[in-house]
């Protein structure tokens, strides 16, 4: 029986997720959840996690489980925010997402929110900091000006997460429509899978 319990959905698929770190995997985070873990889990690590279906883990769960010396990583979604906000506590934050939060970029819950299939997890809508992350690299590339970035994301946060999607970006940006054809940035996705190589790197 594997020691370590990862919470994760939308941000990761299984499949990917099995070939990085043997672990016990777990449906999106949400209260209640950590302390129904067994005492045999000694690491944790909460990548997605439910906002608006039910109550949210909340601080005060993740301090109880430091208390028991469980270690307690974060990324990606719920982990990365809960992590900025109990890092002076010892829960141990991984990627960009999380030093948004550390940093100030970002500060608000809807940022990482999206809306998915409950069975599968497939995701209806694109969460904003996939966007911010994909409109960074657009702005590298020289393919828009950092105003028209920071415009795009004026925009999107007016409007209700469930309808934020890449298709309105390459409505208000037409020059970005070969860039999201070509590829599709997801931040999320690649800091769950530099939570689960960093949790491999400290057990092995």
């Amino acid at each position: 029986m594997s020691e370590t319990a990862i919470f994760v959905g939308p941000s990761l698929d299984l499949g990917t997720a099995r070939t990085i770190l043997d672990a016990i995997y777990l449906p999106p985070i949400k209260r209640g959840d950590l302390a129904d873990l067994t005492a045999e889990i000694k690491t944790v690590g909460i990548i997605d996690g439910e906002f608006f279906q039910s109550l949210a883990v909340s601080p005060k769960e993740v301090l109880q489980v430091l208390g028991r010396g469980v270690k307690v990583y974060g990324s990606s979604s719920v982990g990365a925010l809960r992590a900025a906000e109990t890092r002076l506590f010892g829960m141990i934050g991984v990627g960009t997402i999380f030093e948004w939060y550390c940093d100030g970029v970002i500060d608000a819950d809807d940022e990482v929110a999206l809306t998915y299939d409950a069975t599968t997890y497939t995701a209806f809508s694109d969460p904003l900091v996939n966007i911010r992350s994909a409109l960074k690299a657009a702005t590298q590339e020289n393919l828009i000006d950092q105003d028209k970035a920071d415009e795009v994301i004026r925009t999107l946060k007016q409007i209700y997460f469930p309808y934020r999607s890449y298709r309105i970006v390459s409505q208000l940006c037409p020059e970005l429509r070969t860039f999201f054809k070509e590829r599709s940035p997801n931040l999320k996705r690649d800091d769950a899978i530099l939570l689960l190589r960093t949790i491999a790197e400290s057990s092995s």
